[in-house]
């Protein structure tokens, strides 16, 4: 017997991608734009961004993380995913890193997760959408002169778990858990808190194609948590 059935191409609708003028949040808004879908980018720096609607935001402030989501919901006419992968970091000793700048990583790692995903919502249940956390191995596996970034990490995770449990039914809920990455990420650090060997860094577009294939999951299939980084990463498990 032949099997005429075809079926349709997946095309992830309106997706907006925090951090998405840099690193994975580009790559994540290339997949997207290939696979026939709409994103829109939250950045604090935009200037970069040409083949996506694009709103200039720090993603540390909450009221402005509320209007931009807003204004990006109508101007696409809904949402149908939010993945947040802007981030930053600041690394040393807990004593040497100013609390200034210590607390800006919980603002936006975290915080900045938090507000854009509770800004979205209204949106991504009324499309039964779907949430991409951005988390980290470094949100699992703990190491020294990291604490900031791991903490907020560590946080991503269980916000995630959380509201995959509070929203079930509703949206879907996915933690993404990256091992490092070849971008711009580690550019700002000193030297002994860079990769000394950048083979083991996976490329962010294999990372965004694995967030697509989230996103393509079926109604009532959930991928919850997802952990994906170069075959021999050395900061997992």
């Amino acid at each position: 017997m032949t099997n005429t059935t075809t079926e349709r191409p997946y095309r992830p609708g309106r997706v907006l991608v925090t951090g998405g003028a840099s690193g994975l949040g580009a790559a994540v808004v290339d997949a997207v734009l290939k696979a026939g879908g709409t994103p829109v980018v939250l950045d604090r720096d935009i200037s970069t961004v040409s083949a996506a609607k694009a709103f200039e935001v720090d993603v540390a402030d909450r009221a402005a993380v509320s209007a931009a989501v807003r204004q990006a919901a109508e101007t696409l006419d809904g949402l149908d995913a939010v993945v947040t992968a802007a981030g930053i970091d600041r690394c040393g000793k807990l004593e040497d890193v100013p609390a200034d700048d210590w607390e800006k990583v919980i603002f936006v790692n975290l915080l900045g997760t938090v507000s854009v995903v509770r800004a979205a919502l209204p949106y991504l249940k009324a499309s039964r959408g779907r949430a991409v956390t951005v988390a980290s191995t470094l949100g699992k596996r703990a190491l020294p002169e990291a604490s900031a970034y791991c903490a907020s990490k560590f946080a991503v995770v269980g916000f995630s778990h959380a509201l995959a449990a509070e929203t079930g039914g509703e949206i879907g809920v996915t933690t993404l858990i990256p091992g490092g990455m070849k971008t711009r990420f580690f550019d700002d650090r000193e030297d002994k808190y860079k990769p000394q060997d950048d083979s083991r860094l996976n490329d962010p577009a294999n990372v965004a194609q694995a967030i697509l294939f989230v996103l393509s999951q079926p109604p009532g299939c959930e991928v919850r948590e997802m952990v994906i980084c170069h075959g021999e990463e050395g900061s997992w498990p």
